[in-house]
């Protein structure tokens, strides 16, 4: 499918699902869509979608829209505050709210859950998620990004987002978070220790600086994690912080080479001690045995010869 999308799909009111992905569609940002009442699922991905995302004018935009996948396109510029911050059904979804309206029928989609993809209609619960990556976002990450505290996964990887990570201590149901490749800065926020259902994290290619907090569901996941980030120190990365003590196991190494040295030591004095003492016995009681049969002058001649063959 390729051309633009039609504009007609405005007055499908009982539209819910629409996934478009994976096509050759141009285009701006189909803002009229913010108009559709039912929408919960909006698929764009992997098209040739362009140009910057336009403030909306709504009171309510977007009013029951929980899965957002704009990625692999080409949207550019800043992302208004108010973009993020009118996905209200993404703000406060029960868990316990399992019934027909959450089982999609796509099977095309596919979203991470805990790090593993799953096809939308096998999940049997309310889930939430925003992907923005691999396009050409700039500027700060909204805050207003903050009060989507059901948000279940977030992707806003390889961009060009500046700035912080932003707090995002609410999101007490996010699962997998993506911010990998872009251009943030800052230390990483003590806040992100308290997201206990993180189970899929990456920040790295970003230029974070200081320590990896040392507390939380960031000390599970591997260096991949964190790569990329220059000034990033602290487990599970190899460079350890200025004020950090050495690895338990380095010490031990430490330890147990300097006891070591200390047996060895102690070994090659013994050795060296006994060889002296076996030489100067085997001596005495050679030069005893010749002087005692009164026969020194074979020993002298058998000498004299040795010092002359070592001289020629």
């Amino acid at each position: 499918m390729n051309g633009t999308l039609p504009c007609t799909l405005v007055n499908c009111r009982m539209l819910e699902e629409l996934d478009i992905g994976n096509n050759d569609i141009i285009g701006p940002f189909p803002f009229w869509m913010e108009t559709l009442p039912k929408l919960q699922i909006l698929v764009l991905k992997s098209n040739r979608f362009h140009g910057i995302i336009p403030a909306s004018k709504m009171k309510l935009p977007f009013p029951n829209l929980r899965i957002l996948d704009m990625s692999y396109n080409e949207f550019t510029g800043v992302l208004p505050i108010e973009f993020l911050e009118n996905f209200r059904a993404m703000m406060n979804v029960s868990e316990n709210e399992i019934g027909d309206k959450y089982l999609y029928s796509s099977s095309l989609s596919t979203v991470l859950l805990k790090g593993c993809p799953y096809e939308l209609w096998k999940i049997r619960r309310p889930y939430t998620r925003i992907d923005l990556s691999n396009n050409k976002f700039q500027g700060d990450i909204p805050s207003s990004i903050g009060k989507l505290k059901a948000l279940h996964a977030l992707n806003l990887a390889n961009n060009s987002f500046t700035g912080h990570i932003p707090s995002l201590e609410n999101f007490t149901s996010l699962e997998s978070l993506d911010l990998s490749s872009n251009q943030l800065t800052g230390d990483i926020p003590w806040q992100l220790t308290k997201l206990t259902t993180l189970s899929s994290f990456n920040i790295s290619y970003n230029h974070l600086v200081g320590p990896i907090p040392k507390q939380g569901q960031l000390l599970t996941f591997p260096n991949t994690s964190y790569i990329g980030n220059l000034e990033l120190c602290g487990l599970p990365l190899t460079m350890m912080c200025g004020n950090d003590e050495p690895q338990p196991k380095l010490l031990a190494s430490t330890a147990q080479m300097k006891d070591d040295f200390s047996i060895l030591d102690g070994f090659t004095w013994q050795v060296v001690l006994m060889g002296y003492g076996c030489g100067m016995l085997f001596g005495l009681v050679t030069g005893y045995l010749i002087f005692k049969y009164e026969k020194p002058k074979w020993f002298i001649e058998f000498v004299y010869h040795v010092y002359r063959i070592k001289r020629w």
